[in-house]
């Protein structure tokens, strides 16, 4: 199928539908809810929709991970972790939200961002004996301000208990301490082409003088954003993280310019997957009960009801599609995919493909080549999400430890889970009580271009068994904790590990890519145009990896049909 040379089936399994969606991601869902409240204003009458997913799951990289921990539940976000400024969406996204119930507001009062100093907890950055020698940590220098965890104010005793050696940490002092300008004498138009010019670390090796165990600190401080090292990302980046070194270059006014002032805060205790189980009751309103943001978060979906025939919309989960192409006639498209070992062909007046970019050319053999060409540029960004179920977090308590970043260990950095508490699920209040524990690893290839790294991370993150992921974290957890009275096998309930070999959509990145690619200008574009009655929708197609990103892609692609569409009714 595709390119291959297995023939698809001859018949045609049921009646034509008036799209089918190809991935029940939230781009794939939106797609379908735009599609059928536009459908239902011009035709009075509700559309047939089809959404293929070839997962379990629907939701995409919006994954759900529950657990019960000694009589209670725990939730936890596996993937797409929050509604980042929403201050920054679109009217179509933040309309989305704001009919299927999502008061952004409400996160004012449902997160709790005293907790961390509440229970006396901050950021840490963590030592590893295999490579300093010791496993040690000392308060984070820099803050977490992200999980509303401030920088310390003692930076010379900080610096002094890290593990470098009296050179490294008179250069650390300095680079912390200091008011400098380090690129005076430059207009601000030439100090943001000077620092797009050269990566971060080169930065601080030949504009600051920084020696290279200074640099490894601060090496892998961005991985949880890119998925690649400062190695690999422009002292611009940096900037834009408020990296040390780049606080005191007189860019604010340009850096901030379009800064909201809005908190990361907006956060469901499933992450975004609640959006996806919001889009699915509207899709599908008999597969959950209730009306509001509130009460989803612990709603039992009926997954019988998915795929039940009477629904004017269906998701067909375990079904991978292997070839799209046009019907013979132009005016419909045979979509077919296999699901228990069975090949089943399905049609639709159109298709929206909402799958990964790169696996489009090889199901859709009638995509140009150009296309298909612009689709293979971008690289998706490997990493790991692991939630850790513990029975309690005293030890935590006692390390004072709410968020680690890790300089050069496996995992790279975590905390506790973020404290969202709603109508009907409460966040752990105690720490008797049991709590989910977000550990990333992200797999690179320091030394090479970004997307050299995500390629060879992937193999990576792929040769490793959950075996190998449970040891780094015994390991590592107990280096970290050793102190404080933590029991691995005592104090673990459970472990899910989510790997994300194509995790983040590619972004476009300034040290290797063009400096005018952004969301408006780069392959993307040309990789995402309409075939036919063929339409793409994913967060590749915006070169943006957030949901907001899913969801306007979706909005675009069901315009780019919707006319066509409107004149076959």
């Amino acid at each position: 199928l595709g390119g291959s040379t297995i023939s698809p089936p001859r018949e045609v399994h049921e009646d034509t539908y008036d799209l089918i969606v190809v991935g029940a991601g939230i781009s794939g869902l939106a797609s379908a809810w735009f599609w059928q409240r536009q459908w239902q204003q011009n035709h009075g009458r509700h559309a047939r929709i089809l959404i293929l997913d070839n997962h379990d799951d629907f939701g995409g990289h919006a994954k759900r991970n529950e657990f019960t921990v000694d009589g209670k539940k725990l939730i936890g976000y596996g993937g797409s972790q929050s509604i980042d400024t929403p201050g920054h969406y679109s009217p179509e996204a933040m309309g989305l939200l704001h009919t299927l119930g999502i008061d952004v507001e409400r996160f004012y009062q449902y997160y709790d961002r005293d907790f961390a100093r509440r229970h006396g907890m901050g950021s840490r950055w963590f030592f590893d004996k295999a490579h300093y020698g010791i496993n040690t940590s000392v308060p984070n220098p820099v803050g977490a301000g992200w999980l509303g965890v401030d920088a310390v104010e003692d930076l010379d005793a900080i610096v002094e208990a890290m593990p470098l050696s009296a050179s490294g940490k008179q250069a650390m002092k300095r680079l912390l301490g200091s008011n400098e300008d380090w690129l005076a004498g430059k207009t601000q138009q030439e100090k943001i082409d000077y620092l797009r010019s050269k990566s971060y670390e080169d930065y601080l090796r030949s504009d600051l003088n920084m020696p290279e165990e200074v640099i490894l600190v601060l090496r892998n401080r961005a991985l949880g954003l890119w998925a690649v090292g400062y190695d690999a990302l422009s002292a611009l980046a940096a900037a834009h993280s408020a990296e040390p070194g780049t606080t005191t270059l007189g860019l604010d006014d340009w850096l901030w310019a379009d800064d909201t002032g809005e908190p990361y805060i907006f956060h469901f205790p499933d992450g975004n997957a609640t959006i996806a189980r919001l889009l699915v009751r509207h899709l599908i309103p008999n597969s959950v009960s209730g009306s509001s943001m509130d009460d989803i978060v612990t709603a039992t979906l009926d997954y019988a009801q998915l795929d039940a025939p009477t629904n004017a919309v269906r998701v067909r989960l375990n079904a991978t599609a292997l070839d799209v192409r046009h019907t013979e006639a132009g005016n419909t498209v045979d979509v077919t995919y296999a699901n228990n070992g069975a090949l089943t062909k399905v049609r639709g007046k159109q298709v929206i493909m909402a799958c990964y970019n790169h696996v489009i050319p090889h199901i859709c053999p009638e995509l140009p080549s150009e296309q298909a060409e612009a689709m293979a540029f971008p690289e998706k960004a490997p990493l790991v999400y692991t939630n850790v179920a513990l029975r309690n977090w005293r030890a935590f308590k006692r390390a004072g430890l709410y968020h680690f970043h890790a300089t050069r260990d496996f995992w790279t950095y975590g905390s506790l889970d973020f404290p969202v508490s709603m109508p009907g699920y409460r966040f752990s209040a105690s720490p008797d009580e049991p709590i989910v524990l977000h550990m990333v690893h992200v797999p690179t290839a320091a030394g090479r271009p970004a997307r050299e790294q995500y390629r060879e991370g992937r193999k990576q993150l792929l040769s490793l068994s959950f075996d190998d992921y449970e040891r780094e974290l015994r390991r590592q957890l107990s280096a970290m904790l050793s102190d404080a009275d933590f029991d691995f096998d005592r104090d673990v309930a459970a472990i899910t590990v989510n790997r994300w070999p194509h995790g983040y959509a590619y972004e476009y990145i300034d040290l290797w890519d063009p400096a005018d690619w952004g969301p408006d200008n780069g392959p993307h574009i040309v990789a995402r145009k309409p075939f036919g009655n063929i339409a793409i929708a994913n967060s590749d197609s915006s070169a943006y990896a957030y949901v907001n990103g899913a969801i306007d892609a979706a909005w675009r692609a069901v315009n780019e049909l919707q006319s066509s569409a409107s004149g076959q009714a």
